[in-house]
């Protein structure tokens, strides 16, 4: 894509970086709510947050707002709906997290805009960077803040840091480290000042956004890929003909495959805490012993 024509900060030179001062933020999960705070508690002007119309909740009439949009209110700072509507704020910069909506070239020319992505660019670019991550192997992942354009994250980039992903670390325990790592680049830089970001370098990964059956546990991939979807939250298997979701699991044997469970052990993965349908989370060992298994079930049929 094309740079903003309207954007001075981001084709500012290293020796006179600009800082911007009034900013619009877009965002809209939990995970976008920790930029936001720093934003407010470092003193910049927020001076409105974008994020998706309320939605409905449940079976009733009841809506509830995004999680942007509530800690926005708490702060005392109006939100927008139209993405259009930014381009009569009259602010400086635009900082996008975990938006979800495309931008468009309007938008973009009228006010420049950054974007804090989870991962280290041009790696896993797309919507689900921390999974596909996680899922790959991947030892490292990092946070990148970068100049939003046209395409799909292919943005020039300010800066980017490093996280390391731990061999038991879950999806949402690295979620909660790129965010508090991502909050501290956000403000840092907007202190520092942008300058001219960089183009990314290096081979380009998509993250395409996770179906439902990825989190269904394959009895024939290696233990430790299905520790890795474990992880990721919301793995399930079927035993005696009922889903099973598998909240907790350590490997045993890395590259063991198989089906049949010894014990608390299948096919090299060692199940420590599950969920049956309809039922609160309960170490396997209970629920074994309430669901009277013995040695040779077969799970996934």
């Amino acid at each position: 894509g094309r740079p903003a024509p309207s954007a001075p900060a981001l084709t500012a030179t290293s020796e006179q970086p600009w800082r911007p001062q009034r900013l619009v933020y877009l965002g809209t999960p939990e995970m976008a709510v920790p930029p936001l705070r720093a934003l407010v508690a470092a003193g910049f002007e927020v001076v409105a947050v974008v994020t998706r119309a309320d939605a409905r909740r449940g079976r009733g009439s009841d809506v509830s707002p995004s999680p942007v949009k509530a800690a926005a209110l708490e702060l005392g700072i109006p939100v927008l709906h139209r993405v259009e509507d930014v381009r009569d704020l009259h602010v400086d910069l635009g900082v996008v997290v975990a938006f979800g909506r495309l931008i468009g070239p309007d938008v973009l020319a009228a006010v420049p805009m950054v974007n804090l992505h989870f991962s280290l660019l041009p790696r896993w670019r797309g919507a689900a960077p921390v999974e596909r991550a996680l899922l790959a192997g991947d030892t490292v992942t990092g946070v990148c803040l970068m100049q939003l354009d046209e395409g799909l994250d292919t943005g020039p980039v300010h800066a980017c840091v490093e996280v390391p992903i731990g061999p038991e670390q879950t999806a949402a325990e690295l979620r909660h480290e790129l965010v508090a790592a991502g909050s501290a680049l956000l403000v840092e830089r907007l202190r520092v000042g942008l300058a001219t970001p960089r183009p990314q370098q290096g081979e380009a990964t998509y993250a395409a956004k996770l179906q439902p059956d990825e989190r269904r546990l394959d009895w024939s991939a290696p233990a430790l890929a299905r520790h890795r979807t474990v992880r990721l939250g919301g793995a399930f298997t079927t035993l005696q003909g009922r889903r099973l979701r598998i909240l907790e699991a350590s490997v045993v044997d890395a590259a063991a495959t198989g089906d049949t469970l010894v014990g608390d052990v299948v096919g090299g993965l060692r199940l420590l805490t599950v969920q049956p349908e309809s039922k609160a989370p309960m170490p396997f060992s209970a629920f074994a012993n309430g669901a009277r298994l013995g040695v040779g079930e077969r799970l996934g049929g």
